[in-house]
Order: C-alpha cells, then structure tokens, then sequence
C-alpha cells in the first residue's frame, strides 16, 4: 500500500485542529445526552444539518442516553438490523423510525 501524499505543517495544523473540533462537538453531544438535555429525535434532527452530527456513530449516541449501556445498546441494533459501524446520516427511515419506538419505551 503507498504512502499516503506528505502534508506540509499548515495542511497538518488544519487537519489537527479540524479532528479536535469534531471531538470536542461529539463529546458535547454525547454528554448534553447523557444529561437528557437533547433527546435521540433532535439528535436526527440536527443531523440533517450538521455534518458533524451526522456523521457520528449511532451506538455512540444509543450508548450516550441514560438507562442504556453498551450490551443493550448493541442488542437493539441488532435486533433492528444496524451495522455497528453505521453513522446516522447512513440510517433508514425505517431504522430510524423502529430507534425512536424502541427508545421511548
């Protein structure tokens, strides 16, 4: 496999500092879940227009609300057909919608 193209210290600065802004904006979601301030139906809402969000992984955020760890989370997907590795901009309606049934209850 080849090398991946050298970046020069400015593209390097601008790819770091790109990563920890989409670290610090998923921590930030993931803790105002955790402290119910934002519920999993805003969350699919503000996926549609945040990039970030969209692109963070759905067991991340299931593992993120309270009351569900991350052998419940991962047995739901399951049980509805989610990969894993799926990120919410990657969800189905269908997936989405049987997510928000199976969280409200």
């Amino acid at each position: 496999m080849p090398a991946p193209p050298p970046l020069t210290d400015e593209q390097r600065k601008a790819a770091l500092a790109k990563a920890s802004e989409v670290r610090r904006v998923r921590a930030e979601l993931k803790a105002k879940l955790k402290m119910r301030t934002i519920t999993l139906p805003e969350v699919f809402a503000m996926a549609k227009s945040d990039e970030i969000v969209a692109g963070t992984k759905i067991l991340a955020v299931l593992e993120s609300l309270p009351g569900m760890g991350k052998v419940r989370a991962r047995r739901m997907m399951e049980e509805i057909g989610i990969s894993e590795s799926r990120r919410i901009r990657g969800l189905g309606q269908q997936q989405r919608t049987a997510l928000l049934k199976r969280c409200a209850s």
